[in-house]
C-alpha cells in the first residue's frame, strides 16, 4: 500500500489512523532521511495507541518508554547502532520480548536483527 505525506500534519494523521490496527509485540520498522518525518510519524502512531504525554526522538538515549494501562510503547533511534554487539548491549532483545509495541527510526540500521512478521514503513 503507498500513502504519500506532504505535510507533518498529514503524517501524524496517517500514523494515528495506523496504529489503531497494532497490538501487543508489534514493531513498526521506520526508515527515512533526515527530516523524513520519523518522529512525527512515531508521534502520531503514539497518539493513536493512547500516549498523551510528549513524543520526541531518542537520538541520544536510544530508547524511550511510553506507559500505557495494558503495555509500554518503546520508541527507539537507531541511528547511532553500528552493530549488532552494540544493539544487543542495550538489551533490545529483552525488549522484543518485552509484549510492548516497538517503533524503531533508523530501522535500516539494524534490519537483519528484527524476528519476521514487522511493519515497515519509509
Amino acid at each position: 500500500m503507498e500513502i504519500i505525506s506532504h505535510s507533518e500534519n498529514q503524517t501524524e494523521k496517517i500514523a494515528n489512523t495506523l496504529s489503531q490496527v497494532l497490538k501487543q509485540g508489534d514493531i513498526v520498522a521506520l526508515s527515512g532521511d533526515l527530516g523524513a518525518g520519523k518522529t512525527a510519524f512515531s508521534r502520531g502512531m503514539a497518539k493513536g495507541l493512547g500516549y498523551n504525554g510528549r513524543v520526541t526522538s531518542p537520538t541520544f538515549s536510544i530508547v524511550n518508554e511510553y506507559m500505557l494501562d495494558d503495555y509500554t510503547i518503546y520508541h527507539f533511534d537507531m541511528y547511532r547502532i553500528t552493530n549488532e554487539d552494540e544493539l544487543y548491549n542495550i538489551g533490545f532483545d529483552d525488549y522484543l520480548n518485552a509484549n510492548g509495541i516497538l517503533i524503531i527510526e533508523w530501522s535500516e540500521n539494524i534490519i537483519s536483527a528484527l524476528p519476521k512478521g514487522f511493519l515497515t514503513i519509509s
